[in-house]
């Protein structure tokens, strides 16, 4: 398979990577291979022939707003080079295009139709609806913890949480955790911010702690701690999240450096629904912006890629690289400049719902792009599948062990992978709130990548989409022809393919098991 090399200054080699992409990699040789059997919905995994190889380490990296297109050797060299070590996901989909609902589903498995956590904030969403619907009992480190594992949780949580003022009483250490860092909306703006660590307040000021910094000192500190037992890790940076604070040292980087443009930047859409419209032409000023937001965030990236490069360096020292499984990924994409949207994220465009996922570990082949259709809802399941714990049921992911492994038939796998996106996050104290109209409205959306559909001529690259409005306008972008999804062309189906569009839209709406939301996704 070939491998697309991402370049900053190359729009088409940046977007084509819908078949290609580098790979993650935390560990440098993968000499420890796991005996995992996984069923065709992702079982728990069969027991090793060792106590080493039973019970590896899980690193998971997880960024706030990474878009692909700051993934560059230029910004991320070690980001990058994770890719080389291991696999990339190059069609993995969060199930929100916003930081609760896509973290939500991260630490439990569940589509947002079953967390009920539908925004940022209370009362139909946050830390405040995460907690009322009983979800903190039954995230990922409760079931490793229950599998012996020491649990750290580092940096960003839900938002909410610790809210206004962090304590202990606000923000408390949920089950599941051995270890916690943890920071409230103070957390954004990286200097000067308030932290819970491990039931203890403190307030980190000055410029020499930068907050990703403090979270990597944390991690180094927990992975060097926990040598010699089985441990999970989850680092969650604010990096690169608007106010894109980059560390002291990379404030004067990338002189120049400015948002790729490629054909949706400052461009409309055709037939484009409502809430998006046919916008005037970002103004100079605007696209001056836009640019030095675009070099801050790549700034602070910088420091996330530093993260990167210690946390190997440690397990290096600490001889636990071959049995780590490292996993770098983002909560959410983000948009700069496409179709007119000045800046967001919570769009069913690729730029916003297609992120980053990179998995290195024993027995992961190095340098190998998996095309199979993945989201944010497997991570949960891969994590106890890896270590051998018994997850919490039900569960709609699936675990993404069976694509870690050289295999001569690969398993069979959804094809498509279910968006919810719930309201425009108007109110200013949400901290994903972008003003002038960048927000769409209420959707429902369908991301295809099948080899073929009942009504459809030939492979399906596509995205469809339904608004809950007055209006019920749909998308539809024929990503094979339009990879950047500019034209929609939902007027140009026929009955047929809508009708077919619609039915698996309602039935991935619906599921509420692996097994229903594994048929759902009309494997293959």
């Amino acid at each position: 398979m070939k491998l697309w090399r991402r370049e900053h200054h190359d729009s088409a080699s940046r977007r084509r990577p819908r078949s290609r992409r580098r790979l993650v990699a935390a560990t440098a040789t993968a000499t420890a291979s796991l005996a995992l059997a996984a069923g065709a919905c992702g079982g728990s995994a069969a027991p090793a022939t060792t106590a080493s190889a039973a019970r590896p380490n899980i690193v998971f990296i997880l960024t706030d707003d990474l878009s692909w297109n700051l993934v560059t050797d230029q910004i991320a060299p070690h980001i990058t080079a994770l890719e080389r070590q291991g696999e990339t996901f190059d069609h993995y989909f969060v199930t929100d295009s916003l930081c609760c609902p896509s973290r939500s589903s991260i630490f439990t498995g569940l589509l947002p139709h079953d967390t009920k956590v539908e925004t940022n904030l209370s009362p139909d969403g946050g830390y405040g609806k995460f907690q009322q619907e009983g979800l903190a009992g039954r995230t990922f480190a409760v079931a490793l913890q229950a599998a012996g594992y020491q649990t750290s949780m580092l940096g960003k949580y839900l938002n909410g949480y610790g809210d206004p003022t962090i304590t202990p009483t606000t923000g408390p250490v949920p089950r599941g955790w051995s270890d916690w860092h943890v920071s409230n909306t103070t957390g954004y703006a990286e200097l000067n911010f308030d932290q819970n660590d491990n039931g203890v307040v403190r307030h980190y000021a000055g410029q020499d702690n930068y907050g990703v910094d403090v979270l990597n000192a944390d991690a180094q500190a927990f992975i060097r701690r926990s040598a010699g037992k089985p441990f999970a890790l989850e680092v969650a940076t604010y990096a690169p999240h608007q106010p894109y604070t980059p560390a002291p040292r990379n404030a004067d980087d990338f002189p120049g450096l400015t948002e790729p443009r490629d054909p949706s930047f400052n461009t409309n859409n055709t037939d484009a629904p409502a809430w998006l419209g046919q916008r005037a032409p970002l103004a100079p000023s605007v696209l001056t912006n836009l640019d030095q937001a675009y070099r801050e965030r790549a700034q602070a990236v910088e420091s996330v890629d530093k993260l990167v490069g210690d946390t190997e360096a440690t397990l290096a020292a600490e001889h636990l690289l071959d049995n780590t499984y490292f996993v770098f990924s983002s909560d959410n994409g983000y948009h700069l400049g496409q179709h007119r949207l000045v800046r967001g994220k919570q769009t069913a465009f690729d730029t916003d719902i297609r992120v980053p996922l990179i998995v290195t570990g024993p027995g992961v082949p190095h340098g190998r792009v998996i095309s199979q259709v993945a989201q944010n809802v497997d991570l949960y399941p891969t994590f106890t599948d890896l270590a051998g714990a018994t997850p919490a049921r039900p569960v709609d992911g699936r675990s993404l062990v069976p694509l870690l492994r050289p295999a001569t038939e690969p398993p069979s796998w959804r094809t498509i992978a279910l968006v919810e996106h719930f309201g425009q996050a108007s109110d200013p104290a949400d901290p994903d709130h972008e003003p002038g109209g960048s927000n769409p409205t209420t959707y429902e959306a369908i991301r295809i990548s099948a080899p073929h559909l009942a009504h459809f001529d030939g492979p399906v690259e596509a995205v469809y989409v339904e608004y809950n409005d007055s209006k019920h306008e749909i998308e539809y972008y024929d990503i094979t022809k339009d990879p950047y999804e500019i034209n929609n062309v939902a007027g140009a189906l026929t009955g047929a393919q809508r009708a077919e569009l619609h039915t698996v839209l309602a039935g991935l709406g619906n599921c509420h098991t692996q097994a229903a939301c594994a048929a759902a996704g009309l494997p293959i």
